[in-house]
């Protein structure tokens, strides 16, 4: 394990490690192939796809930044789940979040439905009795997004990871929104930690790709034979990429850190806001966790907007710093609908027993000036009032009902759940929205 400190790590990302000419910036290797020293003499690269000097820069990077023993890029954040789920045979069984990200949820759920690749228990980690259900699937695997994507909701890695540590089973984290400069899952016992590097790694949104960081060399020896065999590996330019975003990392972590302070004091004062998620509130339930597990309450919020839905395109139009955008993680400000945009692969069942509200939006604070963000989003809620005003209806004084804390429930994949004539009307109605092949790219 790596003594430096990660504002070290990452600026000297790939620094002054160029075997060949001694470029201080690493050189980009866009090579797919390479020559053997003579017959029968391979080289320790022969095939990019296998192997490569840029890629392998980033890695070790990611791996000395997490902790760990070994770092593979992937070549997207998706990818490096499916690299983690080649550790399970039909037989195991996955643990995964009910809140977790809603393309994972898609993964999970049809990998154990459609392919038996293995099976999936659904637990809610914020009811009081976690472990016991946990502990009552005998997993092979528990899957973590602390905090989780879009409610921001907490989950106490550590103790975690002592209850898999008594069954067996291997933990794996998704970091991807704190970055290992705000979250280090391996310190905290965790087995695996995935990212997508699109997002605070790279900081520039214009990657797309992932990595997988193991505890141990044998774990992630294995996991790099199976990148290799289904051909799950990032390459060069991308890599090269996030090593050039991965040197201003802490910096730009500050000023995200800083704009989202500002914004949260200010969503909390809002009329149209019935409720606000952000770990770094104390009143938030997971506060106290996240303040002892994490460098920092990251920069990602969501808000409930004390209006009908029928009110947020006037909100989203309204905008002008604030980019309507799947994503995050970037140094400009996006925001999303996540019902229909980043969690629109989970149907409404699904949507609602997560905590996810049909006026939940979550934004991604940038690092632009925090003066004309504020000033975005107030014309955006004064938008929103005057529309309001002229249809005469009143704001909702709290947050809807429809995200209320989950109720407890252990669920196997395999098992669908009962549902009323309206939810089904409502996953018919999103099942049509998210076949439009026009918005193919939002999933």
């Amino acid at each position: 394990m790596s003594t430096r400190h990660s504002a070290t790590i990452t600026a000297r990302a790939g620094i002054a490690q160029d075997p060949a000419y001694g470029s201080v910036t690493p050189p980009l290797y866009l090579t797919s192939t390479y020559e053997l020293k003579a017959f029968k003499q391979p080289g320790k690269y022969d095939y990019s796809r296998s192997n490569n000097p840029t890629r392998d820069l980033l890695g070790d990077a990611l791996a000395e930044l997490e902790g760990g023993a070994k770092g593979l890029v992937t070549s997207t954040g998706m990818s490096a789940c499916v690299l983690a789920l080649q550790l399970l045979t039909p037989a195991d069984t996955l643990v995964i979040p009910h809140d977790c990200y809603g393309g994972s949820y898609r993964l999970f759920v049809n990998l154990a439905n459609r392919k038996q690749a293995f099976k999936v228990v659904i637990v809610n980690f914020q009811q009081d009795n976690w472990a016991e259900l946990v502990a009552n699937a005998k997993p092979k695997m528990i899957w973590l997004e602390t905090p989780s994507n879009p409610l921001l909701q907490i989950t106490d890695i550590k103790a975690v990871c002592e209850l898999a540590k008594t069954l067996a089973a291997l933990v794996v984290v998704d970091n991807t929104f704190l970055s290992p400069v705000l979250q280090q899952p391996l310190q905290l016992g965790a087995d695996i930690v995935v990212h997508s590097t699109t997002k605070y790694l790279n900081g520039h949104s214009d990657i797309v790709g992932g990595a997988l960081i193991t505890k141990d060399q044998a774990t992630g020896d294995e996991l790099k034979w199976w990148a290799n065999c289904l051909g799950l590996t990032g390459g060069a330019f991308d890599a090269h990429l996030v090593l050039r975003g991965i040197r201003t990392l802490l910096p730009r972590m500050r000023a995200h850190l800083e704009n989202t302070t500002l914004i949260v004091d200010f969503l909390q004062q809002q009329k149209l806001v019935a409720k606000t998620y952000y770990p770094g509130l104390k009143d938030h339930p997971g506060h106290a966790i996240a303040k002892a597990q994490q460098n920092g309450f990251g920069a990602m919020v969501s808000f409930d907007l004390a209006a009908d839905e029928a009110y947020l395109p006037v909100f989203f139009n309204a905008l002008q710093c604030f980019t309507l955008a799947q994503s995050l993680g970037g140094i400009e400000s996006l925001i999303c609908h996540p019902g229909t945009m980043t969690h629109a692969s989970m149907d409404a069942a699904a949507q609602k027993a997560a905590g996810m509200g049909p006026t939940l939006i979550r934004l991604s604070v940038g690092i632009e000036d925090s003066r004309d963000l504020l000033a975005d989003l107030a014309q955006a809620f004064a938008a929103v009032e005057q529309a309001m005003l002229a249809d005469d209806v009143k704001p909702v004084s709290t947050a809807p009902e429809a995200v209320a804390p989950a109720a407890t429930f252990v669920q196997e994949a395999t098992r669908a759940p009962a549902t009323s004539n309206k939810v089904a009307t409502d996953a018919q109605s999103q099942q049509e929205f998210r076949l439009n092949p026009a918005l193919a790219a939002f999933w």
